[in-house]
């Protein structure tokens, strides 16, 4: 190979959602290109315009911002191989549909829609594979431009040389594909827009990709990448097949089954780290097992050997689990904190911020549980009296509830310590069932069964509001 600088790209079509396979994409392209010095680019394949969103472009880039994940090139930044959005280089495409077309490797074919409908039940009843017969591969050229010139619609096909194709996959090794296999695929649609099979090479030849890596679904489309690198007479890059995302039922990922919305990763309040180091490990193992690694660390030690070639599983408690451990112990305090600004209520007291953070850390599993692990320290709570009387009577938890207030009405020193010794000591005197008791006053203090460490609770709800909850609970 005699590409001077590493290049590589992503070149997701904005058909709406940023898929959180597109991020996967760019992360393993972007750590390829920087780890050999090179650039990693993102460009726009907007032709399929019946697809086509608004707005879904800049979401694209805007998701990758946030991932930390900066292109060299793209729409917005621009670049020396611009433009950068298919729809912006039609020209350039026709430009080379015509080379082909004059040197005789390209031929335009007029089967409508229904004469291919046609054609692919009856190969489907003789049970054959459906696929172009090639009816105007041979057809008079001239006779063919007479059409044109009457208005008639037409694409422009390929035309697919016999033979094999043969490229080493960095990730799967030799692959061959027979040309038996492939029909003469459109290049050139009937409203002028390329297909993404002309484009692709056009784009990335241009624009000097030395590596395409991408979703292994594309592998059955590369020999027709590869003819038409030949019959342009261009340098091919090395390609790399990449394992796609799968549901837990071994399914390609896909939004039926799945949430694959980076949006909405980023809207429950996933770390852009945390996702990025989940997905680091969908395909790919660390040389040394280490489970949390930062970008930085995985450009360093990407390699193509250590790449699965079977699908991995996106398992969402997995990610779960990684993103709990960087909110504990890979941010820091005032990271978190700045993290979770998007997730805080209105009505929070952010002057609590410090006393109450520390209890609810090691609780949070996403920064949009914030709210739910808080509320009973700053609003009403609501005492169900069914868990309040769930493991004792009513005479009892009265009795509880009684004492509970004289003890620490008594109290002049306010600290969790002090609470703790005190409602031990007196479970301990009355010998109460000590699950039973403490979960009451739990409930009667925050409304909740589950909750932060409970004494340090009581300690930042402060004496007055502790009480005022423990006297409205007895008069449930």
């Amino acid at each position: 190979m005699s590409f001077d600088v590493i290049r590589t790209r992503i070149a997701p079509s904005p058909t709406g959602i940023a898929h959180v396979g597109t991020l996967d994409m760019a992360l393993f392209n972007y750590a390829f290109a920087k780890q050999n010095g090179g650039q990693f680019i993102v460009r726009s394949e907007d032709t399929d315009r019946a697809r086509f969103v608004e707005g879904a472009e800049q979401v694209v880039l805007d998701c990758l911002k946030w991932a930390g994940i900066t292109p060299d090139e793209d729409v917005e930044k621009g670049g020396p191989y611009g433009p950068y959005r298919q729809s912006e280089r039609l020209d350039i495409y026709k430009q080379y549909v015509q080379q082909l077309l004059d040197e005789g490797k390209a031929y335009y074919c007029f089967a409508t829609s229904a004469e291919l409908q046609e054609m692919r039940e009856a190969q489907m009843k003789a049970s054959q594979p459906p696929r172009y017969d090639g009816r105007y591969r041979d057809y008079p050229l001239e006779e063919a431009k007479k059409r044109i010139a009457q208005g008639e619609s037409y694409v422009v096909r390929m035309r697919v040389p016999a033979g094999e194709t043969t490229w080493n996959d960095r990730i799967r090794g030799p692959v061959t594909i027979s040309h038996e296999q492939i029909d003469d695929q459109v290049i050139l649609k009937s409203d002028g827009y390329p297909t993404y099979h002309l484009a692709v090479v056009v784009d990335d030849h241009l624009m000097k990709i030395s590596h395409v890596m991408r979703g292994e679904e594309w592998i059955s489309s590369t020999p027709k990448h590869i003819i038409l690198y030949n019959m342009f007479g261009w340098e091919i890059p090395e390609f790399a097949h990449m394992p796609l995302l799968r549901n837990p039922d071994k399914s390609k990922l896909s939004k039926r089954k799945n949430d694959v919305s980076v949006v909405s990763y980023q809207e429950k309040g996933y770390l852009p780290e945390a996702l990025l180091n989940f997905l680091m490990l969908l395909g790919w193992s660390h040389p040394d097992k280490k489970e949390i690694i930062s970008l930085e660390e995985f450009v360093h030690d990407f390699t193509f050997d250590r790449m699965q070639k079977t699908g991995p599983v996106f398992d969402i408690e997995k990610l779960n689990w990684m993103n709990g451990k960087y909110i504990r112990e890979v941010i820091s305090t005032d990271t978190l904190k700045e993290r979770l600004i998007p997730f805080i209520p209105a009505d929070f007291p952010v002057v609590m911020m410090d006393s109450i953070l520390p209890l609810i850390r090691e609780r949070l599993v996403t920064l949009a549980d914030f709210e739910s692990l808080t509320h009973f320290f700053y609003r009403d709570v609501v005492v169900d009296k069914e868990l309040l009387l769930k493991k004792a009577d009513a005479p009892l938890v009265q009795q509880q509830l009684r004492d509970c207030l004289e003890v620490l009405d008594k109290m002049s020193d306010w600290k969790f310590e002090t609470i703790e010794a005190a409602l031990r000591s007196l479970q301990e005197e009355r010998d109460w069932k000590k699950s039973q008791f403490f979960m009451m006053v739990r409930v009667a203090v925050t409304g909740e069964k589950a909750t932060p460490p409970l004494f340090q609770t009581m300690e930042v709800l402060g004496q007055q509001k502790t009480l005022e909850r423990l006297l409205a609970a007895r008069a449930l």
